[in-house]
């Protein structure tokens, strides 16, 4: 897959490399959570890394953000080779410096699991997880050489609590919220913040994805016919800057998120028929 190499990027991004601009490496950044987290960092005067394995929307999210601002490259993070070409351009273009790392590429597959295939399982595994997981790999040497880094891992209310036909889903966000605690604690010694993004539903292309492959119904209609919100990205990406700069662990976005996690730990049957009724209403 094409990349970009530090020396063919334009003389004004080479130029930010001199300066002492904060600087977020952002997955997932051709759309969604990542586009909108990308233009308010940007916005606010940040450097900003997009990557996507997705280079038409990576091409829509670039030209939205100015050119000294920016550096924009396509790879997939299930793949190590990708990572560390994408951190070295990362970090030639930011003297090497990465204040965060937004570990937010994500996939889903929704059905029940018996219907669902392992291959797309797999993929959701190694997208969300993996692809996370790789990324901190990959990222931790600019992390050390970078005061007050941290790394931002998107999970989801989906790492709170189990939802049906979501199971694989799930998982991997529970994961990545047991990975995000651990290493909080274990990369306090080199001065690094580990915190997560913990989305309800919000405004994305996940929503239109089909509700099971025997299904053309959207994960969007079946929650219109519950009433259950749907949340604009723009929150998610003011959320994201406050997990950027805050002091908690997990940051929720919504109310609906913030009463989810309390009803999972106070009120665990009463959350559970109403799962029922919003992913079994067929």
């Amino acid at each position: 897959m094409a990349h970009l190499d530090a020396r063919q990027l334009p003389a004004d991004e080479k130029r930010m490399a001199k300066s002492e601009q904060k600087s977020i490496f952002v997955t997932g950044a051709g759309s969604g959570i990542g586009r909108a987290t990308a233009q308010l960092f940007a916005e606010r005067g940040w450097f900003v890394g997009l990557f996507d394995v997705n280079q038409a929307g990576l091409d829509e999210t670039a030209a939205l953000l100015p050119s000294g601002q920016r550096l924009a490259m396509a790879f997939d993070v299930r793949d190590r080779a990708g990572w560390a070409r994408a951190v070295e351009t990362f970090g030639q273009a930011t003297n090497r410096r990465c204040h965060v790392l937004f570990n937010n590429a994500g996939i889903a597959r929704g059905g029940n699991f018996e219907d669902v295939a392992q291959d797309d399982s797999d993929l959701v595994i190694d997208v969300n997880l993996k692809g996370a997981v790789n990324g901190i790999y990959a990222c931790l040497p600019l992390l050390r050489e970078t005061p007050g880094a941290r790394i931002v891992n998107t999970a989801s209310v989906a790492g709170v609590l189990g939802a049906p036909r979501m199971a694989i889903y799930c998982a991997t966000k529970f994961a990545v919220r047991g990975l995000t605690e651990s290493l909080d604690v274990e990369f306090s010694r080199f001065g690094i913040r580990v915190v997560s993004l913990m989305p309800w539903f919000v405004d994305t292309a996940i929503l239109d994805g089909r509700t099971n492959e025997q299904s053309n119904r959207r994960f969007r209609d079946q929650l219109a016919e519950t009433k259950t919100p749907i949340y604009p990205v723009q929150m998610a990406a003011e959320r994201a800057w406050d997990a950027a700069h805050g002091k908690d662990v997990h940051y929720m976005v919504g109310k609906e998120a913030e009463r989810a996690r309390f009803a999972a730990r106070f009120f665990p049957n009463a959350l559970r028929k109403r799962l029922e009724a919003t992913f079994n209403n067929e």
